[in-house]
């Protein structure tokens, strides 16, 4: 995470809920080979779990089950060029961007919970993309094959970092300079993520 404290969720901001909008994560982990990184769908759950499903011949399946993980989530960014500044040849480009990053002990899921996992996944995304489809509209036989491919863990957070770096640096100029600059291009999302953190 960035190392300025003035680039955090503010107080309140719903990191489950940032994880859910998002849905997609790396996945860190240490193996014999080394550390790995894996990319799947992260589904927030009570009682701060995060879970997902590997294939089983990913590196780090064998591995993460009673280990320590760190989920990656990166959310929308907004290129920032020093020209929308007051003075840009006393500054560099940067990025503006949001991201979560989780860290905890996984926990393989059993046959049921792995069943539970992929219906809350099908729920939970289908909408996203205006389907319906269910784990239910597959045929029995080819449903197990395809479990049986996969394994399902939950992360139980233990330690959350997030950085929600949106010109909060910037005296007021400035950030009005970087918020015309974003919407003369169309970063309309950028811009309003500027108003949000400054309360315009």
């Amino acid at each position: 995470m960035h190392p300025n404290a003035a680039f955090r969720f503010a107080a309140g901001d719903d990191v489950p809920g940032f994880v859910s909008a998002h849905g997609f994560a790396h996945i860190f982990g240490m193996t014999e080979a080394g550390p790995r990184v894996a990319h799947a769908p992260v589904l927030a759950a009570a009682g701060g779990r995060y879970l997902f499903h590997l294939a089983n011949n990913n590196a780090l399946t064998a591995t993460l089950d009673g280990q320590p993980a760190l989920l990656s989530i990166g959310g929308p960014g907004s290129y920032v060029s020093p020209n929308w500044y007051a003075e840009p040849a006393q500054h560099v480009p940067t990025w503006n961007y949001r991201a979560v990053e989780i860290e905890g002990l996984v926990r393989a899921l059993d046959w049921d919970e792995l069943g539970d996992l992929l219906d809350l996944s099908a729920a939970t995304f289908e909408p996203r993309v205006g389907q319906d489809w269910t784990m239910a509209k597959m045929a029995p036989a080819r449903a197990e094959a395809m479990m049986r491919g996969i394994t399902g863990f939950a992360l139980t957070a233990e330690t959350v970092r997030t950085t929600d770096k949106a010109s909060q640096n910037r005296n007021e100029a400035d950030a009005r300079g970087v918020v015309a600059g974003m919407e003369r291009i169309g970063d309309r999302a950028g811009a309003a993520a500027i108003r949000k953190a400054r309360g315009w």
